[in-house]
């Protein structure tokens, strides 16, 4: 291909404008969970399950799930389940009726850091 110098100058341009974005899109960002966002759980789930985007660092993501008055209702820390490193899991107290917080920071294998937070009912 023969490029004249216009065009070279045009993609090399687009290139150094494009290429900082790139890494921007590899965060880990939450892909589905359980019990899933804004849903009303009949039976108090047992565990907190969230299934990411891109493999997680185990020692540097965490669940915490707080009630209504800000008291932690995890049973233990966070742990990647067994064969999916994109999928982390936290295992809960027995939760009353009542709404809950999930708040969720992560680090992807790629040194990403990623946070949000979700909520869900549990029925009386």
């Amino acid at each position: 291909m023969n490029w004249n110098p216009t065009g070279k100058f045009l993609f090399v341009l687009g290139a150094t404008v494009l290429l900082p974005v790139l890494p921007a899109l590899a965060h880990a960002h939450l892909d589905r969970a359980m019990p899933a966002p804004a849903s009303v759980q009949a039976t108090a789930p047992k565990e907190v399950v969230i299934w990411f985007t891109e493999a997680l660092e185990a020692k540097f993501s965490t669940i915490e799930v707080r009630d209504g008055k800000g008291a932690a209702m995890q049973a233990g820390a966070a742990s990647l389940v067994p064969g999916n490193t994109a999928q982390l899991r936290v295992p809960l107290k027995p939760l009353p009726p009542g709404t809950y917080k999930v708040i969720w920071r992560v680090l992807s294998v790629d040194t990403h850091r990623s946070k949000g937070e979700f909520s869900f009912r549990v029925a009386p």
